[in-house]
């Protein structure tokens, strides 16, 4: 007997429609999203379920038909998922860490300089019919980017593919890591706090817990020079938003570029919209057409591997 995988939310990854999921085998059930009721209904007989960043909380978890045995999350980050209501099931967890590592890593890449040479205000120039730029002088900031110090803070499989393409621009390399580490390959290994003081763009690649979330707060970003810039691309509770904002109104920091925010969307009214020193985007890092396909092809291998009886990329066991 076909033992039956549901994907629940695929339109999470195929918005477009231009995704294959051939490689989750000819039987997978693939539904476009799932309200929870749904999802109850088509897990019956489920031994796999893949989501999305989909929340998947302890009630819907102690609810799931004893068939479901894994979850896996297509993705990197699994905050969705209450982690100890599958422990009491005895559901497995996995997830798909290294996906989009270049994607991502070269988001980071595009706001540094972006960021380096006030882009987001040039545009808004340009579109207001401002060409003080090419009639005048430049009229607005722009600084190179070699022999700037960039702060790696979570030098994982994405911090590292940042830090790959930052020296190749020549920059010079701080980390900091939630366990030691020592110096390699021109990464120097540094607290949070001399990290924050020393660097001239910080770029957060840690995952959401109750440890980190809010761990870029007004004291910590009191901390970094007023000529610096913070980068997220990982998850946007990481930073306290509202003090972020008070920052960048008040010069505290010199810029953001937030793929991730700490409500996506943001509101309506939110400041981060029309800022001329913030690069927003809609959590892309991880959306390339490639690196979409790639993680469908990498949660097909997922699979594979437990059901072979080897399971892998496992976060729950």
């Amino acid at each position: 007997m076909e033992r039956k995988v549901v994907v629940v939310n695929a339109e999470k990854i195929d918005y477009d429609h231009k995704m294959d999921f051939s490689a989750m085998g000819a039987n997978a059930e693939i539904y476009a999203d799932s309200t929870p009721e749904e999802m109850l209904a088509r897990a019956e007989g489920a031994e796999v379920l893949v989501t999305k960043e989909l929340p998947v909380d302890k009630d819907l978890i102690r609810n799931l038909p004893d068939s479901v045995k894994l979850i896996c999350e297509a993705g990197t980050g699994y905050n969705n998922i209450d982690l100890d209501a599958c422990r009491e099931r005895g559901i497995m967890v996995c997830n798909v860490p290294s996906y989009s590592s270049e994607r991502v890593a070269h988001t980071v890449i595009m706001m540094i300089l972006n960021l380096s040479s006030s882009m987001v205000r040039q545009q808004r120039m340009l579109f207001e019919g401002n060409h003080d730029n090419f009639t005048k002088r430049l009229m607005v900031d722009h600084v190179e980017v070699n022999g700037k110090t960039l702060g790696i803070v979570g030098a994982g499989h994405i911090g590292k593919a940042v830090i790959r393409v930052a020296k190749a621009m020549d920059m010079k390399i701080l980390a900091s890591s939630r366990r030691k580490k020592e110096d390699e390959d021109g990464i120097h290994y540094v607290s949070l706090e001399e990290l924050l003081r020393e660097s001239d763009y910080v770029s957060l690649h840690y995952p959401l817990t109750e440890e980190t979330r809010h761990m870029i707060d007004r004291e910590k970003l009191a901390m970094m020079k007023p000529t610096a810039f913070l980068i997220n691309t990982a998850r946007g509770a990481l930073i306290d938003e509202k003090a972020l904002i008070e920052a960048l109104q008040n010069g505290v920091i010199a810029g953001a570029g937030l793929d991730v925010q700490e409500e996506e969307p943001p509101r309506e009214d939110s400041p981060l919209y029309t800022m001329d020193n913030v690069v927003l985007t809609p959590h892309m890092g991880w959306r390339g057409l490639e690196t979409r396909q790639r993680l469908i092809d990498l949660t097909a291998e997922n699979i594979r591997a437990y059901m072979d009886g080897t399971p892998k990329n496992v976060i729950v066991g």
